[in-house]
C-alpha cells in the first residue's frame, strides 16, 4: 500500500483513485480498506480531507473485500473533479476537521427554474450529514432529471457538515465563475465493463504513458473502431475516454461532412486533423464512419472516393505518439472500406453488444439514480423482462416512466399557478405500474 505518513496528528496517506462503486455516485462517498482506516484513525462514517489539485471532502464506506491492501480509493466522477484528480492518480487523504455548517449557498451551473415553494428545503434533506467545501460541484437530482450545482460559500469556512439548522440557501441565477463541470465519466456507462477496459488500455494508457510504448519498441493505436447496434454506448464510452482523459475532443457527424462542393468534405477532414494536432492530446471521433467510407468497390459517386482516400492520407500522416488518436463508430462494420481496417489505421476494434441481464440492471440503476422510486420497484425484475433493450431504449424507458408518474399526479398540482407547493413534490414517486405503463409505449 502507498502510505506516506507526515506526523501526528496530520496523519495522512496517499492513495490510487479507481472508479466508483455505481451506487455510490452522488453521495459524497469513498470507500477505504481496512489498512487505510487504520492509518488515519478513522472508521467507516467518518469524513476524510482528500487533495489532489484541489482539496474536497467525502464520507468513508467500506471498501470491496478484493481492495483490500491495494492501497486505493474508489471516488466518483463529481468528487475527482472537486480534488482535482483523475482515474489512475494518487490523491493525499487525512482525516478531516469538519465543522457543523451554519449556512450554505448553492447555485446551479445553467438555466434550471425552480417551481416548488421551500425548494431547499426538501433538497436539504439530501445533503444532511454530507460534507460541502466551497468551490465543490455536486449533483442534484430533480426526479430523474441532473443537475450541477456549485458551492459558492460556507459558513464558517472550511469543510463543513449540513445538518438540520444549517441554513441551506438556493440561488435561481446560474454561478458565473465555475471550473469545468464534471462531465460524462465511465461510471456512467452500464454493461460495457470488458469495453470500458479495453477503450482504456488502447487510448487511455498511451496518452498517459507513451513511454511504455516507446520502451516496448512499438507504435501505439492510431484508431478504433467501435461498432455495435446503435443505442448501445459507443458515443457515449468515446466522450468518456476523452474527458477522462483531458483531451481535446472534435466530435464529427460523419454524413454531415458530405458536401454537393468539390473538395469541401476533403479540406474539412483536413481542418479536423489539424485541429487535433494543434490542441493535442486530441480525440477525433467520427460518428456513423460508414457514411463517409464506404466500400470504394461499391460506391458509384467520386465523392465518396475522394473522401476515403483523404482520410486514409491524413491518417497516415498522423505520428504514431499516442497524443492523438482517431475513434470511429459503425452500426455496420462490414460497409466499411477495407482499407480504414489495416494496421495503421484503425488497427483497433472493439463490439458493443446488446447488454444482457446484468448489464440492463447497470444502466436501470445508472438512469434511476437520484429517481424518486417506490420501495415495490424491482430493477432486477425489469431487467428480466425487457430482453433486447439497449442503453437508449431503456434510457427512453425510465423518462417515460417518470412522465406516467406525473401525469398520476397532475390532478393535484394547480397548473394555473408558478409554483408547485413543496408536499405535492416530496410525495412524488415512480411506481411499478408506471414503469409497466412505459413498457407499453417504448420497444427495443
Amino acid at each position: 500500500m502507498f502510505v506516506a505518513v507526515t506526523g501526528n496528528p496530520q496523519k495522512e496517506i496517499e492513495l490510487k483513485v479507481q472508479d466508483p462503486d455505481p451506487s455510490h455516485v452522488g453521495r459524497n462517498i469513498v470507500t477505504l480498506d481496512k489498512p487505510s482506516k487504520d492509518a488515519l484513525f478513522v472508521t467507516s462514517g467518518d469524513i476524510v480531507e482528500i487533495e489532489g489539485s484541489r482539496k474536497t471532502a467525502a464520507v468513508i464506506w467500506p471498501a470491496r473485500t478484493e481492495d483490500e491492501g491495494k492501497g486505493i480509493i474508489r471516488m466518483d466522477n463529481f468528487l475527482r473533479h472537486n480534488a482535482g484528480t483523475n482515474l489512475g492518480e494518487r490523491v493525499r487523504v487525512r482525516r478531516a476537521e469538519v465543522k457543523e455548517a451554519k449556512k450554505v449557498v448553492l447555485a446551479p451551473t445553467q438555466e434550471v427554474r425552480i417551481i416548488a415553494s421551500g425548494y431547499d428545503r426538501i433538497l436539504k434533506k439530501n445533503f444532511i450529514g454530507r460534507p460541502l467545501v466551497r468551490g465543490d460541484s455536486v449533483w442534484i437530482s430533480v426526479f430523474g432529471s441532473g443537475f450541477v450545482y456549485s458551492v459558492l460559500d460556507t459558513t464558517p469556512r472550511g469543510i463543513v457538515k449540513v445538518n438540520d439548522f444549517t441554513q441551506f440557501v438556493l440561488k435561481e441565477q446560474p454561478a458565473k465563475q465555475v471550473l469545468d463541470v464534471p462531465r460524462i465519466a465511465y461510471e456512467d456507462i452500464g454493461g460495457l465493463k470488458e469495453q470500458v477496459t479495453k477503450v482504456r488500455e488502447m487510448i487511455e494508457l498511451p496518452m498517459r504513458h507513451p513511454e511504455l510504448f516507446r520502451r516496448l519498441g512499438i507504435n501505439p493505436p492510431k484508431g478504433v473502431l467501435l461498432y455495435g447496434p446503435p443505442g448501445t454506448g459507443k458515443t457515449l464510452l468515446a466522450k468518456a475516454v476523452a474527458n477522462e482523459t483531458n483531451a481535446h475532443f472534435i466530435s464529427v457527424a460523419a454524413p454531415a461532412l458530405m458536401s454537393k462542393f468539390v473538395g469541401e468534405a476533403e479540406e474539412r477532414i483536413r481542418q479536423v486533423f489539424k485541429e487535433a494536432e494543434d490542441n493535442s492530446p486530441s480525440i477525433i471521433f467520427f460518428d456513423e464512419i460508414d457514411a463517409v467510407a464506404p466500400k470504394r468497390d461499391e460506391v458509384i459517386g467520386e465523392v465518396e472516393r475522394r473522401v476515403v482516400a483523404q482520410l486514409l492520407a491524413s491518417m497516415d500522416g498522423m505520428e504514431a505518439r499516442g497524443n492523438v488518436i482517431v475513434i470511429a463508430a459503425t452500426n455496420r462494420v462490414n460497409s466499411i472500406d477495407e482499407a480504414l481496417r489495416r494496421p495503421g489505421r484503425f488497427d483497433r476494434e472493439i463490439e458493443f453488444p446488446v447488454p444482457d441481464k446484468n448489464g440492463r440492471t447497470q444502466v436501470l440503476q445508472i438512469h434511476t439514480r437520484g429517481m424518486p422510486l417506490s420501495k415495490e420497484i424491482d430493477l432486477e425484475y425489469f431487467s428480466s423482462i425487457t430482453h433486447g433493450f439497449v442503453g437508449a431504449d431503456l434510457e427512453a424507458l425510465v423518462k417515460e416512466s417518470a412522465m406516467k408518474a406525473l401525469r398520476r399526479y397532475l390532478p393535484k398540482i394547480n397548473l394555473e399557478e408558478d409554483i408547485i407547493p413543496p408536499e405535492v413534490l416530496e410525495n412524488l414517486e415512480v411506481n411499478k405500474r408506471d414503469f409497466l405503463e412505459g413498457l407499453k409505449d417504448v420497444q427495443p
